[in-house]
């Protein structure tokens, strides 16, 4: 065998080996969980455990949807990154209207503690104001303000203060209606009562 043929024979077993291969595994579609399943219908699946199964936890709120707007300094001015997080939870208790909400405002430890307090009101207050210009109904939502008495980051710089200015929406699931209720709500309609039925 000549020196000449060696590359060109290495070169064709390598192509015949590198057919060999199997075919790299397909990924399986990427599925969005806000798209819709069709004509508005949603399906069993999607509710027992699926995609809305899954979305429906104040669990997936905070670690998904995200749940913190932070502000400027001594500001209740949202601000663009804050309206696309509140946009997203505008848009998940749209979905999901058996939980409630209640925005918690705070400031950094700067200032006086009436002050802090009076300035996560006024935060609390401007990010319920944009979930409801969005669709979310006022009842819903409740405010608090812990001012500068609960941070998320305890120290003495800009970094901390940051952090701690701060308006963070919790959600939870209304409780179910009493069964005592329930089985009232019949007799309130026309008078008609379950008994006899």
């Amino acid at each position: 065998m000549n020196a000449a043929t060696k590359p060109v024979l290495l070169a064709a077993l390598l192509g015949l080996a590198a057919c060999a291969q199997p075919a790299p595994p397909v990924a399986p579609p990427v599925v969005d969980p806000y798209a819709s399943t069709g004509g508005g219908a949603v399906f069993q699946g999607d509710l027992a455990g699926g995609v809305l199964g899954a979305e429906a936890t104040a669990q997936y709120f905070r670690g998904t949807i995200g749940d913190t707007v932070l502000f400027p300094a001594d500001q209740t001015t949202l601000t663009p990154e804050a309206r696309v997080i509140l946009a997203r939870q505008a848009a998940w208790l749209s979905r999901h209207a058996g939980f409630t909400a209640v925005v918690q405002g705070h400031a950094e430890e700067t200032g006086t503690r009436e002050y802090n307090l009076a300035l996560g009101a006024r935060r609390a207050s401007a990010v319920q104001e944009y979930l409801v210009a969005q669709g979310v109904a006022p009842g819903r939502i409740r405010t608090l303000s812990f001012g500068k008495e609960r941070p998320a980051a305890t120290c003495s710089d800009e970094g901390c203060y940051a952090q701690n200015r701060r308006a963070v929406t919790v959600v939870t699931e209304a409780a179910p209606a009493p069964v005592a209720a329930i089985a009232a709500a019949p007799a309130a309609v026309g008078g008609v009562t379950g008994a006899g039925l």
